[in-house]
């Protein structure tokens, strides 16, 4: 059965953008083409959107009043790209060009938590890009860091542990090194899963046949160990990947109550992707693209952008609070976040609904956070965006009582 909704947003507007424009979000294109998905949802459009305007409480074009206010918690951000929670209340909150910034008591400290050295590197969309929080941070201290680093001439990527005591960082452990790195297509997403291993994704580097090799790191969802080594139960044998053929995935998130896991993926030019991740599976980049299944020799997304670019990011599944059961996912070129509706046993997507739409820019990840809000980081500086008077921000959607 296909399974795959195709949704083409705001398509008039966007049009027009697409004439000037040459990139897709932080995936840079030759060119634009229209091409739409072939699945059932051909034509369907994402209902609800957002205009972005005003303050206070927000409303649809359908003129529904979204049960969040917005707000500014954090401004002045040096491109920042993850944001992460630790038991005592602060947030630590990466900066692509190299430090973890703390926010304490809803202010950003001036020092960092650790400015990352050589051989660190950042061009393009490199740099410092995940953190994920150890289960027992309250014992250990442990963060777990993605960043891009020079070895020799070439870029790479590597996993490190880091050690935080007396608020300072420092670097523990090399957990994982040589992932495939470049000037674009870097992932960058790590996530703890709910078995308490470590999910990361990786770009292909604007080498598509990466993606296509069992023995590359380049365009797949790793998982390994909190102390770097592979878990038995991995579908290759002594490797960490766990699911291939990706183009550069940046979100990943879990539904709590079945342990899907899903994410996020940009496409070539345009059918940027949903997915749900399953163990061994191929997502078929660069053999195939949206609806294409290669005659059911790769998964299909569960929703793709048609002709639109979302150039999606970060994704997170709302456990609480007025959009609970959803997922939303951070667009960059599309500057807007998608309200996406799963069905009930989370195998399918019915809607796909664009949400501050040109409100805040480009937004690079959205984070659920405790009493129902959400967090949503802006990615104005990053080289292809606008930036705005405080950019870059992270504001903070609180649920009206």
């Amino acid at each position: 059965m296909n399974n795959r909704l195709s949704v083409p947003l705001y398509a008039s507007l966007l049009s027009i953008a697409l004439l000037t424009a040459c990139a897709s979000g932080d995936s840079t294109t030759e060119s634009q083409q229209t091409s739409q998905g072939q699945g059932p949802g051909q034509g369907q459009t994402a209902e609800g959107g957002n205009d972005g305007t005003g303050g206070g409480e927000e409303e649809t074009d359908e003129n529904s009043v979204i049960p969040y206010e917005a707000s500014v918690l954090v401004d002045g951000l040096n491109v920042p790209w993850e944001l992460v929670s630790v038991p005592d209340g602060r947030m630590f909150v990466t900066e692509r060009p190299g430090t973890i910034r703390v926010i304490e008591n809803g202010k950003l400290a001036s020092e960092p938590l650790i400015e990352f050295a050589a051989p660190f590197n950042e061009e393009g969309e490199g740099g410092l890009l995940g953190l994920a929080v150890d289960p027992n941070f309250d014992d250990n201290g442990y963060l777990y860091a993605y960043h891009s680093y020079l070895e020799g001439d070439d870029i790479a990527n590597r996993i490190l542990r880091l050690k935080v005591s007396d608020g300072k960082a420092t670097i523990d452990k090399e957990l994982l090194s040589d992932i495939p790195g470049g000037v674009n297509h870097n992932g960058g997403r790590i996530k703890i899963g709910p078995d308490n291993l470590l999910y990361i994704t990786t770009g292909e580097r604007y080498e598509p046949e990466l993606a296509q090799n069992e023995d590359n790191l380049g365009g797949k969802i790793l998982r390994i160990g909190l102390d770097g080594t592979i878990p038995e139960d991995n579908p290759w044998p002594d490797s960490p990947v766990y699911s291939m053929g990706h183009r550069n995935a940046q979100g990943l998130d879990w539904n709590p109550d079945n342990g899907y896991l899903y994410a996020t993926e940009h496409g070539q030019r345009n059918l940027d992707e949903i997915n749900r991740i399953e163990a061994g599976k191929n997502y078929g980049w660069p053999e195939v693209e949206g609806d294409d299944d290669g005659n059911g020799a790769y998964q299909a997304p569960l929703a793709h952008s048609g002709d639109e670019t979302w150039a999606p990011s970060g994704v997170a599944f709302v456990e609480e609070g007025p959009w609970v059961g959803s997922l939303l996912a951070a667009n960059l070129r599309g500057e807007q976040l998608l309200k996406i509706t799963l069905s009930e046993d989370g195998t399918q997507v019915k809607q796909v609904e664009p949400m501050f739409k040109d409100k805040w820019g480009r937004i690079r990840n959205v984070t659920a956070g405790e009493d129902g809000k959400l967090y949503v980081m802006t990615n104005n500086r990053d080289g292809r965006g606008s930036p705005r008077d405080g950019d870059d921000q992270l504001i903070v959607l609180t649920p009206h009582s």
